[in-house]
């Protein structure tokens, strides 16, 4: 029986620019890379790895898929669990990112806000409402 698909380990966003996706997301997730090399910059979080990769390199990884263009749009939001969504607003305009939305109350039961990366890649923060 082969093994379950249930656990993602990494996710990989193509970015434009390595430097300034790197300098955001060492600013958004307060932590510097564990890897890094001219193509790649990549953060580690609790259970998953953040690979940020020149979007020209991604061309070989996902062939024979084309690479969206930068303007296509957003197609993606990645969800991250806090204790606390306006605590984490708080720290994340302290650290100079800006909130698409929120933090809004929604009515499936979680509290979110929404910020988006320099190459439009869309991360949520998202907490359970106390009952």
């Amino acid at each position: 029986m082969p093994e379950p698909l249930n656990a993602v380990g990494a996710i990989t966003l193509f970015v434009e620019d390595r430097d300034r996706a790197r300098a955001f997301y060492q600013r958004a997730l307060g932590a510097s890379p564990v890897y890094e090399d001219g193509n790649s910059a990549v953060f580690k979080l609790e259970n998953l790895i953040v690979n940020l990769l020149v979007s020209r390199q991604a061309r070989d990884l996902i062939r024979p898929a084309p690479v969206a263009a930068p303007d296509a749009g957003s197609r993606i939001q990645l969800t991250v669990w806090v204790d606390d969504t306006d605590a984490t607003c708080n720290e994340l305009n302290r650290r100079g990112i800006e909130l698409l939305n929120g933090p809004i109350d929604r009515h499936w039961g979680l509290r979110t806000a929404a910020f988006a990366d320099p190459d439009g890649h869309i991360w949520e923060v998202a907490a359970k409402i106390s009952p």
